[in-house]
């Protein structure tokens, strides 16, 4: 029988202010519907621009050569896990919103991005916050990282569909997909599959 594990592993302030800065960065990818609605090429063109500079100064960075302000929020905002190594996150953040863009038409672009910002970064805040149960074959998610999850994504997908159903069936298979134990892929699975569940729920 599987068991609900209790994480007691009390998480200190710098690793808050560290989760506070990464998720921050994160959810600045929430204003790409907006300059997409306004031209969806340079929208693209900088995403793209974006993650081929960040890659160049990460791999510079790696390679112990200062590469400046870029540099010093990578250190800043980096896990654990990710110090002293290549950090993919932002490559796949940038990736994400693009997939988002160039395959689904709008509203569900717009919820696919929204729930990457938002889904993704508030269920790691609370997870890491508040989190002390984790959901077991997950890798170390937690309920209330998935509750923040759920909601976050219920409310933005109500507010873009204004379906009520539409949102919650949204909102569901969002955090089915965040639950899943696939560490920086999840910048690319959230979107492209919230992103499909949202031109199937409202018909587009």
């Amino acid at each position: 029988m599987i068991k609900v594990l209790a994480v007691s592993t009390r998480i200190t302030s710098a690793e808050i202010r560290t989760e506070l800065l990464r998720k921050s960065i994160h959810m600045l990818i929430a204003v790409v519907p907006a300059v997409a609605q306004y031209n969806l090429s340079l929208t693209l063109m900088l995403l793209a621009s974006g993650v081929i500079v960040y890659t160049y100064t990460e791999m510079l960075r790696v390679q112990g050569v200062s590469v400046g302000v870029i540099g010093w929020i990578t250190e800043a905002a980096s896990r654990k896990r990710d110090q002293n190594g290549f950090v993919f996150g932002p490559i796949t953040l940038g990736l994400g919103a693009m997939l988002a863009l160039m395959l689904y038409p709008e509203p569900a672009a717009a919820i696919a991005i929204y729930a990457l910002a938002f889904g993704d970064g508030f269920s790691s805040l609370f997870g890491k916050i508040f989190g002390r149960v984790q959901i077991p074959l997950t890798g170390g998610k937690t309920f209330a990282g998935s509750s923040a999850c759920l909601i976050s994504v219920f409310i933005i997908s109500y507010l873009v569909s204004g379906s009520l159903f539409s949102a919650a069936v949204i909102a569901l298979i969002a955090t089915f997909l965040e639950v899943l134990p696939s560490k920086d892929l999840d910048n690319l699975i959230l979107p492209v599959g919230t992103g499909l569940a949202a031109v199937a729920a409202l018909g587009l």
